[in-house]
């Protein structure tokens, strides 16, 4: 394994191990998404400041509130990586009370806000809000059955793009075309086809790369997952990187992590831990912001959408988790 992914994975695992400790009780697969989330900045987790952003996010929200649920664990992280915690959260209650005139709220709705807050400046949350929200109806237009709340959370990264609208849509519309076929759960195509939006070049383009990096991972016995997953594949397959290059580092790090605790059958299970596996392997390929055009998925971009995408399988694999242990009680 190259040096600089083998340092990366040991700070994930370490990151996870810390967090876990510090914050008992919580589900298994949030850990991992905040152990990221420090890992891909190449920091150490700092549970004492994560703590304090626990404590800042109690006294800006009601108990009741959507921020109080399976999301607050990825808010107080994204709060902690923040050099100005308070103004940050100020930034996102405001922006999610913008998006709440035009959604009704909800714990993807928090993934939104944070999201936006972190790509957009304040000037320009009210645009962003109502973009969102024709965005998200072209795609209800489009898929009235399939689109939901989570879609919002997508919607909300490609309303921060330079991008028009109607081109956003019809753009959805040939990648969820071109890939239907190829994958069983529509929702998960349909988030996988939103995230290849914000890519450039053509929707063939795009889609024969996903095509190409799941083939790749299945032909060495690697099964990347096909539910809520599938969009973090969307961000892979958009790096500017050799498939099979790209594709023997997430097996090396998915075979390290493997062999860690609670990365196994019982712990967050195969499935996302090549999703980590494959988000920690492309944080070397992410193209320097200032390298590339606005239009084009910069860097930040790209690490956001990778988040946002973990954070909603995360959410729906401990809802789906919860759901289950209970109706077997």
């Amino acid at each position: 394994m190259r040096e600089a992914l083998q340092n990366r994975c040991n700070l994930f695992v370490a990151n996870r191990d810390i967090i876990k400790s510090a914050f008992g009780w919580e589900s298994t697969y949030i850990y991992p998404l905040c152990a990221n989330m420090y890992a891909s900045k190449g920091l150490k987790a700092d549970p004492a400041r994560m703590k304090e952003c626990r404590e800042l996010l109690k006294k800006n929200t009601g108990v009741f509130s959507n921020f109080r649920g399976t999301s607050k664990m990825a808010t107080m992280t994204m709060l902690s990586l923040s050099e100005n915690p308070q103004l940050q959260m100020e930034r996102i209650l405001s922006v999610y009370n913008k998006l709440k005139e035009v959604f009704w709220g909800s714990e993807y709705l928090t993934v939104a806000a944070a999201s936006i807050a972190q790509l957009a400046e304040p000037k320009q949350y009210d645009q962003i809000a109502g973009r969102t929200r024709k965005i998200y109806e072209l795609m209800k237009s489009s898929h009235p059955f399939l689109t939901t709340g989570e879609d919002s959370a997508f919607a909300s990264l490609l309303a921060v793009m330079d991008l028009d609208e109607v081109h956003i849509e019809r753009e959805i519309e040939r990648c969820y075309t071109t890939l239907k076929s190829s994958f069983f759960y529509s929702n998960a195509v349909q988030s996988l086809s939103q995230v290849l939006a914000l890519g450039e070049g053509s929707a063939q383009q795009k889609c024969s790369r996903v095509i190409a990096l799941f083939d790749y991972l299945k032909s060495r016995g690697y099964k990347y997952g096909t539910n809520y997953e599938l969009a973090t594949l969307g961000v892979l397959a958009l790096l500017q990187e050799e498939i099979k290059v790209l594709s023997e580092d997430i097996i090396q790090a998915d075979d390290f992590l493997k062999g860690q605790k609670g990365f196994g059958p019982f712990g967050i299970g195969a499935k996302q831990r090549l999703m980590y596996a494959g988000m920690l392997a492309a944080c070397d390929y992410i193209p320097n912001v200032h390298s590339i055009q606005v239009a084009a998925l910069n860097g930040v971009v790209a690490l956001v959408i990778a988040q946002q995408a973990a954070i909603c399988a995360s959410v729906a694999a401990t809802s789906a988790a919860t759901a289950s242990a209970n109706s077997s009680n």
